[in-house]
């Protein structure tokens, strides 16, 4: 996937024809501001210039002129107001066509990102899962039960908890002593008992004192007068 965003170039513009549109707007503002200043200075001077009531005729027709003056600059300044505000309009017209326009490119900008952010956390999630597979895999071989992180067979490899290998080997000792064939063993006392008996009654019928002591397992050849 491509990381970068083809259209950029043209987002840059679309941001500078906007930026360009804003000062626009801002100057013919400023020039409607200076119009209307000047329609207040132009009505005060006419206000001020009052019209002669005495005089010669020279100087009556002077100030007349002079009042006709103030009044067409006064209208001039009333024209410039308004050709400034129409100015304005246009120009904010323009601020925001551009502003559209830029903002048209600018979410195709914020979809190729977001597209750019699901392919990485896609790729991410999908290293993850191999990970896990091959964990598992491994830990299968081993004899790991990966959901646990411990052996399956205690026993196998020396893995496991120290709880759980001692109670297989106790299991394992209980099963090899249950197959072992029992062997009974006689009391030590009541074998001893018995064979001073036999010794008794032998030297009492005259005969040779052969008897096995089977408390202690060895032959004693015992001759008593």
């Amino acid at each position: 996937m491509n990381r970068l965003f083809r259209l950029a170039p043209v987002l840059r513009a679309r941001k500078a024809q906007e930026d360009a549109a804003r000062g626009a707007v801002i100057q013919s503002r400023a020039e409607i501001r200076e119009a209307q200043a000047l329609v207040k200075r132009r009505h005060l001077e006419l206000t001020g210039a009052d019209a002669p009531t005495e005089g010669t005729a020279r100087a009556m027709v002077a100030s007349l002129v002079a009042r006709q003056s103030l009044a067409a600059s006064l209208s001039d300044a009333h024209r410039m107001v308004a050709e400034a505000e129409e100015a304005t309009e246009e120009k904010v017209e323009e601020l925001a066509n551009a502003a559209k326009r830029r903002r048209a490119v600018e979410m195709l900008a914020e979809r190729h990102a977001e597209a750019v952010r699901r392919h990485d956390l896609a790729t991410d999630q999908q290293n993850l899962d191999e990970l896990a597979v091959t964990a598992k895999a491994r830990n299968a071989a081993r004899g790991v039960d990966a959901t646990r992180e411990q052996r399956a067979n205690p026993l196998r490899h020396g893995g496991g908890t120290a709880a759980d290998r001692e109670a297989a080997g106790r299991a394992a000792a209980n099963s090899m002593a249950a197959q072992r064939p029992s062997v009974e063993l006689a009391d030590p006392t009541h074998s001893r008992t018995a064979w001073r008996a036999a010794l008794i009654a032998a030297q009492r019928d005259g005969k040779p004192a052969d008897i096995q002591d089977d408390s202690t397992g060895h032959d004693e050849d015992r001759s008593r007068a």
